[in-house]
């Protein structure tokens, strides 16, 4: 007999420890929500700095459960909700930051704002790898950076678990996109639709002659920080270039962005989660995801390798060593 009153879950009892399953109790829909039946949760870098308390900004206080994106069925609705019925297939970025229940659990109780119908052919570990990537991707290109058609884009660390979701977009949008990264994944970013270059042998201005004529490229997505983002201030093209980063941390010479005329956007997609401020947006943007997806636009780089609940400490270990190839998935429900 099923128990309706606990559900298991990955629980972190104190920073640096390991994950462990536990049955905790199990969430109800409250007004305003709606709970998910847990099908896949994906794992992303920030979750383990989060596990080892190095989130910072994004600081879950043990006992707590983690995991931020989630692929799963609604299996209850709360009242004053609309837009979704029990039984919807669902995916979005719902939880693991800000006090927020987790997803590395079987249900959670999540704002409907930040979910959006999983797509069609899609499995549910496909969609569970897409959220933070697609929300961070999107927001900074087209959000920010209003990319278009006949532009060109340079995306950095194009095989990146955000990097070859911002391939994909500006591909679908009709850019001309370049993507640096390490020559063992240029079939990757290939595969994408991006040009590759060999951040290791060409210097800026090198790949900045060989493709834009020394012009310069209209819009720079950033997902690597420090030197690389220094790079991209002198990479950007002159009065039309705008430079976008997602890790935008460290202390930064504007200078050279000044002086060609160019502009520059942070992205920080975990503020509606921690502010309650904007969820509609990331419900948005994920309905953008699944018209991409659908229309084949839109595939999620996954890691071979599989997970459950059970070994999710070893799927954390996973994206903590940089051996992953692309996104690291636990299948948490059948």
């Amino acid at each position: 007999m099923t128990n309706l009153s606990t559900m298991r879950a990955a629980v972190l009892k104190e920073y640096n420890s390991p994950l462990r399953l536990t049955e905790v109790a199990r969430p109800r829909a409250g007004a305003g929500q709606v709970l998910v039946r847990i099908k896949a949760s994906g794992v992303n870098p920030l979750d383990t700095k989060i596990r080892t308390g190095n989130g910072g900004h994004a600081k879950q206080t043990p006992p707590a459960v983690l995991g931020m994106d989630l692929a799963g069925v609604v299996e209850e609705i709360g009242a004053g909700v609309t837009g979704f019925r029990a039984g919807d297939e669902v995916y979005g970025m719902a939880g693991g930051v800000g006090g927020l229940q987790g997803t590395l659990a079987e249900f959670a109780a999540v704002d409907p704002e930040l979910l959006a119908k999983k797509p069609n052919g899609l499995s549910m570990r496909q969609a569970a790898a897409l959220p933070l990537s697609f929300i961070t991707a999107w927001e900074g290109l087209v959000d920010r950076a209003g990319v278009r058609e006949g532009q060109r884009v340079l995306v950095h660390a194009g095989a990146g678990g955000v990097g070859h979701v911002v391939v994909q977009i500006a591909a679908a949008r009709g850019a001309t996109v370049f993507a640096t990264v390490s020559d063992e994944k240029r079939a990757i970013v290939e595969r994408y639709g991006a040009t590759p270059i060999d951040y290791r042998s060409m210097k800026v201005e090198q790949y900045v002659a060989e493709h834009t004529g020394g012009d310069g490229f209209d819009v720079i997505y950033d997902t690597v920080g420090g030197a690389t983002l220094d790079d991209s201030f002198a990479a950007t093209k002159i009065y039309m270039g705008h430079v976008v980063s997602c890790l935008g941390w460290g202390t930064h010479k504007l200078a050279p962005l000044s002086f060609r005329g160019a502009t520059y956007s942070g992205v920080f997609t975990l503020l509606p989660m921690l502010t309650g401020k904007g969820r509609g947006l990331h419900g948005e943007i994920m309905r953008e995801a699944t018209k991409l997806a659908e229309a084949g636009a839109l595939t999620p780089l996954m890691d071979e390798r599989r997970f459950t609940l059970e070994t999710a400490m070893e799927a954390h270990a996973l994206v903590e060593s940089g051996k992953a190839l692309g996104k690291v998935v636990v299948e948490v429900g059948n």
